[in-house]
């Protein structure tokens, strides 16, 4: 009997190390299951998102806030890939925001995370010169209230230009007030690439873009061209010119290919310039300010300048250009109704300056002092845009930028130093 219970306990510890190996052997092949369908949705996921999940992991805080001289923040961002914009450019661009936003949220978090890019009041001023080496710049001051900005690196790839643009991440829906907060509000900046207000790219090539109230209402009609050619929104025609441009005429050629429509219920003109020390002010207008009220009657004007004698006496007798806030067409303004033309005084103010020395600034850095003379922080506004968020000199010849944030040009920390030779 001792015998039978001694031989069952044995035969009962056997069946339970069976038993328990069994089970351990079903854990592990679990565990080996659930790590190769992890593993497996992380390649999935990388491969369809590397370069979103690359660009999202590049972004650095490069100078923090500071509310009591309503600054905010500047980072940067590094794009990897081409952002879908082949894509955008073949299917026929956009028409509107809503578009733009719907492509945008589609390509790059394929439907699962909505975006916003819109427009506002930009006020700005830009301008062209020559440094004493005989280098082609283009500056320009981005006038607004405090905002946090973004600079944004693109590479280059077969039929595109690397670039460096400036994005106020505003339009993107980031908050004002505040840094850039969490997942979310890092995953919205990658729509970064589409809203650039200002850029160059490694050919020299340099766009801007600045607000005109044209016609009536307080922000005016915006430009909605309606032909059978393909569409562009406000800041994907920059977008367009940095990438695809060679130089001033193709960027040109690009305006004329595309029917503009207008972002944010305003208007806007642009000015482009490329390495040879050409530029060219680019606006869509009617016969004159008191009857543009039809956003889709109007048409490209360019204005080139060493083919500017038909603006003015001034314009004419230099081949530098200044652009403000106001369209430079002669006729377009009753001439009795100066307040019409929205930063006339800081138009006149920079000729000034760039008449004293024929066009030629020592370097960046003098170029940068006119900036400074006309940032509205000191400079007596005339209307709401309180703050120069950013002021940029483009070197077009050496492919260089120097970028102040939010007036702070005596302070090393708030200045900064990009090229592409680097």
């Amino acid at each position: 009997m001792i015998t039978l219970n001694f031989r069952s306990k044995q035969s009962y510890d056997l069946i339970f190390m069976m038993v328990k190996f069994n089970i351990k052997k079903l854990l592990v092949g679990f565990l080996i299951v659930v790590l190769v369908v992890v593993a497996g949705a992380g390649i999935g996921v990388y491969a369809v998102w590397h370069n979103e999940i690359s660009t999202f992991m590049s972004i650095e805080l490069l100078r923090d806030r500071n509310d009591e001289h309503n600054d905010g923040a500047v980072y940067a961002m590094y794009v990897k890939g081409g952002f879908y914009l082949d894509e955008f450019v073949a299917q026929g661009g956009v028409s509107n925001d809503r578009e733009l936003i719907d492509f945008v949220t589609n390509k790059i978090t394929k439907g699962l995370i909505q975006m916003n890019i819109s427009e506002s009041d930009i006020g700005c001023a830009s301008f062209t010169a020559t440094s004493s080496d005989g280098d082609a710049l283009f500056a320009r001051n981005y006038d607004f209230s405090k905002t946090n900005t973004m600079i944004v690196f693109t590479e280059a790839s077969e039929g595109r230009h690397a670039t460096i643009s400036t994005v106020d991440l505003q339009f993107l829906g980031i908050d004002v007030e505040q840094n850039i907060e969490g997942f979310m509000d890092k995953v919205t900046t990658l729509a970064a690439p589409y809203a650039p207000l200002d850029g160059m790219n490694d050919a020299g090539v340099s766009v801007g873009i600045y607000m005109t109230y044209q016609g009536e209402g307080e922000k005016a009609v915006p430009t909605n061209q309606n032909t059978e050619k393909p569409d562009f929104t406000s800041t994907t025609l920059i977008r367009l010119i940095l990438d695809y441009a060679d130089d001033l005429d193709e960027a040109i050629e690009i305006a004329q290919s595309y029917d503009l429509h207008d972002s944010a219920n305003t208007s806007y003109h642009y000015m482009v310039a490329d390495s040879s020390g050409r530029s060219a002010i680019l606006e869509w207008v009617g016969n004159d300010d008191a009857s543009d009220n039809d956003g889709s009657a109007r048409e490209l004007v360019v204005t080139y300048n060493d083919d500017d004698a038909h603006i003015g006496e001034i314009e004419g007798s230099t081949d530098y250009q200044v652009v403000t806030n106001f369209i430079i067409q002669p006729g377009y303004y009753d001439n009795s109704l100066t307040e019409d033309k929205k930063g006339a005084d800081r138009y006149e103010k920079i000729y000034e300056e760039l008449n004293k020395t024929d066009g030629i600034v020592a370097d960046e850095n003098g170029a940068m002092d006119i900036l400074a003379m006309v940032g509205r922080r000191t400079w007596d506004n005339d209307d709401e845009n309180g703050c120069t968020v950013h002021s940029v000199v483009y070197n077009l010849t050496n492919k260089s930028v120097l970028w102040v944030s939010n007036e702070n040009y005596d302070d090393p920390n708030a200045v900064f130093e990009f090229s592409f030779n680097e």
